[in-house]
């Protein structure tokens, strides 16, 4: 029963993902499991996921078993376990606006490789699905891949801040192929945006009016440096900042988003959230949190669920966007719901008891 699984961008998150299927991949149900919200998810374990074909344009990457693609640089993610090799060479996948004008560099961009046809690989691979691993700011080459998956006939899981999932248009085009979607921008597993949302639900909850409120994130790896152009940033504060404000009946000045690219933090992302409030006898209330991860396996933790989710979708014949895993995974899902609601909407879709 495995779940084949396609990868477009080799990065720090892609890395985090790899080496954790390998980490977990003898999990068994009565273990106690750092990290996992799923050791199954159905009857899906960790296990059952295997890594079919890879895409990118890092000339160090290309032509190198994905095993061995994912401790090129420029990727720092910290590694947490060896991978055996996979048997996956990572093709060359076409630019677009995949690479920013300032991540040529970075990316080791090489004009010498031809891009592979990408529906013909992913047919060829068998895929059940494409993983979208692109920088933040690939608009075009995130629909190329979108199209891609929908040719090939596979499912396509967008964790990145382009809206797919949550767009209708979208959404149409793979329900009318018969095939899932589930997006948009990955939630981390404890990363900002959930710990924030959780803060401002707390404080709705509680009866406190919130005046305004910041997340500012600094980091060091290629996700931070290629959002140091504000021109890639656009979807991504929307997704964000959405996140956050979708929990208020009322508006509420709102600053989120990446702020600084701080090279020696590699791969560490540090938050800084604050939230200025009245409370009873309208007195003021502040609170100021720092969060500090280790920001690729963060998301990782997340994307592990979703491809098993997205597998019980195809087995169930269910198209379309998935509003159950997607409210529980995404910052900018089809449906904003409080957290609490969309992990009973999961369950309930692993029961069976959710069509979508």
């Amino acid at each position: 029963m495995s779940i084949k699984v396609a990868i477009v961008g080799i990065g720090n998150c892609a890395s985090a993902l790899i080496q954790g299927v390998t980490f977990y991949q003898n999990v068994k149900d009565e273990d106690s499991v750092p990290g996992v919200m799923h050791t199954h998810f159905g009857n899906y374990k960790i296990s059952d996921i295997d890594f079919v074909a890879a895409f990118e344009v890092n000339s160090g990457k290309i032509g190198k078993d994905l095993s061995e693609a994912i401790w090129e640089h420029p990727n720092c993610c910290e590694k947490f376990s060896d991978v055996p090799n996979l048997n996956v060479i990572v093709q060359p996948g076409p630019i677009h606006d995949g690479v920013a004008a300032h991540m040529y560099e970075t990316f080791r961009v090489s004009e010498n490789h031809k891009p592979v046809d990408i529906v013909e690989t992913l047919k060829k691979s068998g895929a059940d699905m494409l993983v979208n691993l692109l920088p933040v700011g690939s608009a075009k080459a995130t629909r190329v891949y979108a199209q891609a998956a929908l040719d090939a006939g596979c499912a396509f899981i967008n964790c990145i801040p382009e809206f797919i999932a949550s767009d209708p248009i979208w959404a149409k085009k793979f329900s009318d192929k018969g095939l899932p979607v589930a997006g948009d921008d990955i939630k981390s597993q404890l990363g900002a945006t959930i710990v924030h949302r959780a803060l401002v639900e707390l404080f709705h909850e509680r009866g406190l009016n919130i005046d305004s409120t910041y997340q500012l994130n600094i980091g060091g790896n290629t996700d931070f440096e290629n959002m140091s152009a504000e021109n890639r940033l656009a979807t991504k504060r929307v997704s964000k900042t959405a996140a956050v404000q979708s929990l208020t009946p009322y508006d509420m000045p709102t600053r989120i988003g990446p702020s600084d690219y701080v090279s020696f933090l590699n791969d560490t992302k540090v938050c800084f959230i604050r939230i200025n409030a009245h409370s009873f006898g309208n007195l003021p209330i502040e609170i100021d949190l720092k969060l500090k991860v280790n920001d690729s396996p963060n998301s990782a933790g997340i994307v592990i669920d979703l491809i098993r989710g997205v597998k019980l979708a195809l087995d169930r014949k269910i198209a379309g966007s998935l509003e159950s895993i997607s409210a529980y995974a995404f910052k900018h899902p089809p449906t904003q719901v409080e957290d609490y609601i969309a992990r009973s909407w999961v369950e309930e879709f692993i029961e069976g008891k959710r069509t979508n």
